[in-house]
């Protein structure tokens, strides 16, 4: 009995199903190779050809933890993601709201002016913020990356919540003043409940690009003020890269984040997908 050949339709899905594991593979390997090479010492980890059979170890975990205090690290992180996240929500909201129901003609310009601004490598301002932080007396500490942060996530938290606020019915909110409603109530019972999600997505993105950022983290801060960045960085040496090491600080600070982006994934993926579909 032959084997009926693959229609068209099965063959096209077969093909698309294979080039999504090839791509889920490939953008997995280097964390799957960072997670091997954290548990390898630091012979196994520069063994060539890679050594893929190995008994793990600790050992790497335990020298980050006595050579560095991670947990002061891991809480500069928190404070300075968290704070400069709600800082920036409570600048970006109301903005968005004002430029998604009382536009002018100039609302696009200071849109894409403000969008234009993320154009601009981080290292064309590092002299200006670096000079202000220092005539602050705000190198090393948290409130330099706090403000840094704020004003590096703006245009993508105005932008993302102003596709929010422009999607929700005018006449709602015109419904609702002619209610009586003032502008709190308007804000607390109409404007709160429709662009929670937004809000929420806008918050969680803005949070993970607040962690994950290294440049500002290696040039304002240090020892008090560093940031996880700044403990992954400490392994890099004149006399070379620790790769082993260097694999479990990254570890360790990559984890948390990983483990609250797997569990807000749809928040994430509805931030990132506003105004893709009409």
């Amino acid at each position: 009995m032959s084997i009926p050949n693959p229609t068209p339709l099965n063959l096209t899905q077969w093909l698309r199903t294979v080039a999504a594991w090839l791509v889920a593979l490939l953008l997995f390997f280097p964390l799957g190779w960072l997670l091997l090479t954290a548990f390898k010492t630091e012979l196994q980890a520069i063994a060539v050809p890679p050594e893929w059979l190995f008994t793990p170890t600790l050992e790497n975990f335990h020298e980050v933890q006595e050579r560095s205090d991670y947990l002061l690290y891991a809480k500069n992180s928190v404070i300075t993601s968290v704070v400069s996240t709600l800082l920036g929500m409570l600048i970006a909201t109301p903005a968005a709201y004002a430029m998604a129901f009382f536009k002018s003609k100039h609302t696009k310009d200071i849109l894409m002016w403000m969008l234009s601004t993320k154009m601009m490598p981080a290292v064309g301002a590092l002299v200006p913020v670096y000079v202000l932080a220092q005539k602050s007396h705000l190198l090393d500490t948290q409130l330099a990356l706090i403000i840094v942060f704020t004003l590096s996530n703006l245009p993508i938290m105005v932008w993302m919540l102003f596709s929010q606020f422009k999607d929700i019915p005018h006449e709602i909110l015109e419904a609702a003043r002619m209610d009586g409603a003032g502008l709190w109530q308007e804000w607390r019972m109409v404007l709160l409940p429709l662009a929670m999600g937004g809000l929420a997505s806008t918050g969680l993105l803005c949070l993970v690009l607040s962690w994950n950022e290294a440049f500002w983290s290696l040039n304002l801060t240090a020892a008090k003020g560093g940031t996880l960045a700044t403990l992954i960085a400490s392994y890099s040496s004149p006399e070379g890269l620790f790769w082993a090491k260097l694999s479990a600080a990254s570890l360790m600070a990559i984890a948390p984040i990983v483990v609250f982006g797997w569990f807000s994934q749809k928040q994430l993926v509805q931030g990132l997908t506003f105004g893709a579909v009409k």
